[in-house]
């Protein structure tokens, strides 16, 4: 990995959908050498995919809260079956195992406060993993890199 390289990495995650020609452009190499870079960081892993950046508020996913969970166990068959249920949930967009009083931060979109409370209730309140929930419902973001 080189300067070349990082400025790649770089300049894709700004812009995923920028054109290979706009890229080598930038970067300072031809289309064709520009073209096997990227192949060889998807290839190598560093990139993991593209994605499509949605407004989720014209979507019906107007509330977007960070849940923190602590689990009432420190086993790893716990954190496994909490995980597990995390990926079955679609209000829930990411999951992190984190250091701290709990064990999980959650970022959760609903769209609206009932909705929240039904995955409250019966999504989390019924998973004998959790000791404790925190939710924080966000205001707004004045800086979202997530891509």
């Amino acid at each position: 990995m080189d300067d070349i390289d990082r400025n790649i990495l770089r300049a894709l995650e700004n812009d995923g959908r920028i054109s290979n020609t706009n890229l080598a452009s930038h970067v300072g190499l031809s289309a064709s050498a520009c073209l096997r870079r990227v192949q060889e960081l998807e290839q190598s892993g560093l990139i993991k995919g593209y994605r499509a950046v949605l407004d989720r508020s014209r979507l019906g996913g107007e509330i977007t809260v960070f849940v923190m969970v602590g689990l009432s166990a420190h086993l790893t068959k716990d954190a496994r079956q909490f995980e597990q249920a995390m990926d079955a949930a679609p209000e829930v967009r990411e999951c992190h195992n984190i250091t701290g009083s709990v064990e999980y931060l959650l970022r959760v979109e609903v769209e609206s406060l009932q909705s929240y409370k039904r995955f409250h209730s019966d999504t989390l309140g019924v998973l004998p993993q959790v000791a404790s929930i925190t939710s924080h419902i966000s205001l707004g973001s004045s800086k979202d890199m997530r891509g």
